[in-house]
This record gives C-alpha cells, structure tokens and sequence, in this order.
C-alpha cells in the first residue's frame, strides 16, 4: 500500500497542471482557492485538481513535502509554482497564461486531439 507522500510524488509526477486546493475548481470552499483556480480557468486549459478538505492525509502531508504551509497549491510539470498570492500576480502580467498554455501544448499529445 502506498503511503500519503507517496500519492502526493504520483498525483504531481502524472499530472503536469494540478492544483490541490480547498473544495473543487466549481465549488471553491475558500476565498484563496477560488481566486486561485479563476485565474488558472481563464487561461482555458485542462488541469486536475485534489479537493484537500476531502484527503485529510494529504492536506497534512503536502505542506511538507512541499516545504508551503498553505492551500491552494499550484504545480506545473512537478514543480511548486506558488499559492495564491503569486499565481494571481502572475494572471495579472502574464506569465501565468504562457506558463500553462505552454505546459499544455508540451503535454497534448497525451490527450485527444482536438476535431
């Protein structure tokens, strides 16, 4: 059986955008995670995403491994981009939509192309 860090290195190895965040991207349980995954959806890419409310092993483990005490959590390509402070800052000059919109195009041939 796996252990919690052991999910948490699976879920951001296989997914190249995630969030984990407090509620789900069309029910945010808090102020942070939906201004968070609003400038993470306006930038019109899929990601996944872990509801923490609902995976108490993870919300208290990931702070650690991920060495950042709070929710939401934003991860491209295995590598933590910040909370939420920073990702809206970086929707607001920019770079938060190239960085996704590249990760996305890196990673489409894992998906269905489009009709």
């Amino acid at each position: 059986m796996s252990t919690t860090v052991e999910n948490i290195q699976r879920q951001i190895s296989e997914n190249p955008i995630l969030i984990y965040m407090k509620g789900t991207p069309q029910l945010p349980q808090c102020g942070f995670s939906a201004q968070t995954v609003q400038a993470l959806m306006a930038c019109g890419e899929r990601f996944a995403f872990v509801n923490v409310l609902d995976n108490p092993d993870i919300r208290a483990e990931l702070p650690k491994v991920a060495n950042w005490p709070t929710f939401p959590q934003l991860w491209v390509e295995g590598e933590l981009v910040g909370g939420c402070d920073i990702v809206v800052e970086m929707y607001e000059n920019g770079e938060l939509e190239t960085l996704i919109k590249e990760t996305a195009a890196k990673h489409q041939d894992d998906e269905q192309p489009e009709g």
